[in-house]
């Protein structure tokens, strides 16, 4: 299959590519398209059939629901059972954004969007270019991200071409990805509502319009899966990655050594403590900032993969509310 890529950055561009996302989609057909937290791939979320070839293109295990993007909270409604009075808080306070709710799912729905369970993750994002599609085809979209299963979201349409060129007809380049790690899930089923994925929306901001906030241990996995992301080993570059913290460049060796891990083999990503040792395969820094660090970590992943990294060490995040969904995709990549 070879697949189109369509750029956005004018207004006649962007146009365009609504126009061009909105016929393949209509005609059950998945493309990738940009979304504020990573790239998505994005079919009918009332067909089937569509919905199926995601799971096949992605090489998704059955089992693992899709979340479903609405473009309001009328259509919200009209993919779930009852829209209790905190989702519709929630909604106001957080939507369009990075927050998924988990509510019974509407017989409209196919099962195979919930992994053929009863509840489904519903979200408005908050990217026009997505926004702008699900207005021109008038349903939602079932959109995980453009990548293979457990492999390394996309931030960007390099990324979606790279793993997905030739498997969809159609990448919408929407610039880097804003958020840069996927939507926080919160389950408004369970009573009280529990985090099943953190993301960049804290569970005080949540606890603060709905009251009581459960949070699930980072490992949790159970046979019905509720959210995206629940999966031990998720997100995932092609290189060994290991978390580690270290005071200086003496005690980072050390825990080389420990591990047996050769430093002219490693890339380093750190936010605080710097290396200085030039022996290592590469180095680079992010911001010691929760959202510059969401926003600049996969693609830094992407980087170190495409330069052949064999090993990744990660400085490990601050054990800090802010980066609670940083340290849950991290953990998850270095299972």
């Amino acid at each position: 299959m070879k697949t189109e890529i369509l750029p956005t950055h004018t207004p006649a561009l962007f146009q365009r590519a609504v126009q061009r996302a909105a016929e393949l989609i209509r005609a059950g057909e998945p493309v990738a398209l940009p979304t504020e937290t990573v790239y998505g791939l994005a079919a009918n979320a009332l067909d089937e059939m569509a919905v199926a070839k995601i799971f096949q293109i992605k090489g998704r295990p059955a089992n693992n629901p899709i979340i479903v993007h609405v473009a309001s909270v009328e259509l919200a409604g009209r993919c779930v059972k009852h829209f209790p009075s905190a989702a519709e808080r929630l909604a106001r306070a957080f939507w369009p954004g990075p927050l998924t709710l988990v509510l019974p799912r509407a017989d409209a729905v196919p099962p195979l969007v919930a992994a053929g369970g009863a509840t489904i993750g519903v979200r408005w994002p908050s990217h026009p270019f997505i926004q702008a599609v699900i207005r021109a085809c008038d349903f939602p979209l079932a959109a995980p991200s453009a990548n293979l299963s457990n492999r390394l979201s996309p931030t960007n349409a390099g990324h979606v071409r790279r793993q997905l060129g030739g498997k969809v007809p159609l990448i919408v380049d929407g610039g880097q990805a804003q958020v840069g790690i996927e939507s926080t899930v919160l389950d408004l089923v369970a009573s009280p509502p529990r985090i099943l994925r953190p993301g960049m929306i804290r569970a005080e901001s949540l606890a603060a319009v709905c009251g009581g906030i459960q949070t699930s241990d980072s490992g949790l996995q159970s046979s019905e899966l509720r959210s995206p992301g629940m999966l031990k080993k998720h997100y995932s570059p092609r290189a060994k990655l290991v978390l580690l913290e270290w005071r200086d460049d003496g005690e980072l060796q050390r825990h080389l050594g420990n591990c047996r891990l050769p430093a002219a083999r490693c890339h380093i990503i750190a936010h605080t403590k710097i290396p200085a040792d030039k022996h290592f395969a590469g180095v680079s820094v992010i911001p010691h900032d929760a959202e510059a660090f969401a926003r600049a970590l996969y693609a830094e992943l992407h980087r170190c993969d495409e330069a052949g990294a064999e090993i990744i060490i990660v400085e490990s995040p601050p054990d800090l509310p802010e980066w609670s969904g940083i340290t849950d995709r991290l953990r998850r990549a270095a299972v």
